[in-house]
């Protein structure tokens, strides 16, 4: 397998993740509520980003990765709260998952991956209501 498919499937396996979190998300917001009409949204960006992967490892002549029946969750959702944690965990995480895109020789790639780290940081902080530095990279890379 290749260095980019190889990076395209680590963000396709983040898009599965965030397809499945997204579920749980939703189904701890009150019906009718802006934040279940932003989880929706969220949620449809994550399937069109997934199957836009699945067809790029293809034409790479990959076999793009499945999702899992189900993911482990970060840590217990069970209020709208750790809802919107949760939300911003999976923004997290999918930023995270792109910055593999953006270290690749391709300059479409970088593009798409710079794109995609942008805005899952755009939507963690609107979950989280704040942002954060240098998003997808791990705090702990951070420090000296």
């Amino acid at each position: 397998m290749t260095a980019v498919v190889r990076a395209l499937q680590v963000a396709l396996a983040a898009e599965h993740s965030a397809c499945y979190g997204y579920g749980v998300v939703g189904a701890h917001l009150a019906v009718g509520s802006a934040a279940l009409g932003s989880a929706g949204s969220d949620w449809i960006a994550h399937q069109r980003a997934r199957d836009q992967l699945i067809a790029m490892i293809t034409q790479r002549g990959g076999q793009p990765a499945s999702s899992a029946v189900a993911y482990e969750l970060p840590f217990p959702v069970t209020s709208a709260t750790a809802a919107a944690q949760l939300a911003a965990t999976i923004e997290d995480g999918v930023a995270q998952a792109y910055l593999a895109l953006v270290a690749q020789p391709e300059p479409d790639l970088r593009a798409l991956g710079a794109q995609q780290v942008r805005v899952s940081a755009l939507r963690a902080e609107s979950w989280r209501g704040s942002t954060q530095p240098f998003p997808g990279l791990p705090p702990a890379s951070l420090r000296h």
